[in-house]
């Protein structure tokens, strides 16, 4: 699935090879060190100057790529719902339940680990209302969780697995991920570390893994 915001990148079109990959690793630069700026300052409080710093690219490259901080804003929640929503893929008719359900946590998991800032720039979007992703919430997200919760219907009717309410597992799943992104402050707190650490995130994984996967009856009790 290929999520768009209109972000509006700016500049013409590099038809070059070398180019393009120069541009691409330019705005996964960029895109970064947005995720890190929003995500510490918020959108009202983040400037075009402190994420060229964070990048340690010229201010003038962000706005040949991206036009303007709102622009930039966009690409950067477009991109990670697109990497949250990319391992539903998996989640098919002739998929194994277990094998897709603990994929697509694991990913997620891995995704909170690998760019919690991402995470809390989504998070905050939300809290303020969504005002630049809600139409898409509505439209592209909704879509995806009622195509995949199908699946998962099916796969109870078949008595592949237990019965669930299939949507409501989907929020379930990225709540139990989500938070070790967006509250890690307070999880590194409660186990008395000062971040969190990759022990900690497999362990967390695993915690995560077989609770869903036990809820769906799909993990084998052990005496």
């Amino acid at each position: 699935m290929k999520i768009s915001l209109s972000a509006g990148k700016a500049g013409n079109t590099l038809d070059e090879a070398s180019k393009g990959q120069i541009r691409q690793a330019n705005e996964v630069l960029i895109l970064a060190a947005a995720e890190r700026v929003f995500a510490g300052a918020g959108f009202g409080g983040a400037t075009m100057a402190a994420i060229a710093e964070a990048a340690d690219l010229p201010k003038a490259n962000l706005h040949y790529y991206f036009g303007s901080k709102q622009a930039l804003y966009r690409a950067v929640l477009a991109r990670t719902l697109e990497d949250w929503l990319l391992p539903t893929h998996e989640i098919t008719p002739e998929a194994d339940p277990r094998q897709a359900i603990e994929r697509y946590i694991r990913a997620k998991m891995a995704l909170s680990e690998q760019r919690p800032h991402a995470s809390r720039v989504f998070a905050n979007e939300l809290l303020h209302g969504a005002p630049v992703v809600k139409a898409l919430l509505g439209t592209e997200l909704r879509d995806m969780v009622r195509v995949k919760a199908a699946v998962i219907d099916g796969w109870i009717a078949a008595k592949r697995m237990a019965p669930v309410d299939s949507v409501h597992l989907f929020f379930t799943i990225w709540a139990a991920t989500q938070t070790y992104a967006d509250f890690a402050v307070q999880v590194s707190a409660v186990l008395g570390r000062p971040q969190l650490s990759a022990k900690d995130y497999a362990r967390a994984t695993e915690h995560v893994v077989t609770l869903v996967l036990r809820g769906c009856g799909l993990l084998e009790e052990t005496a």
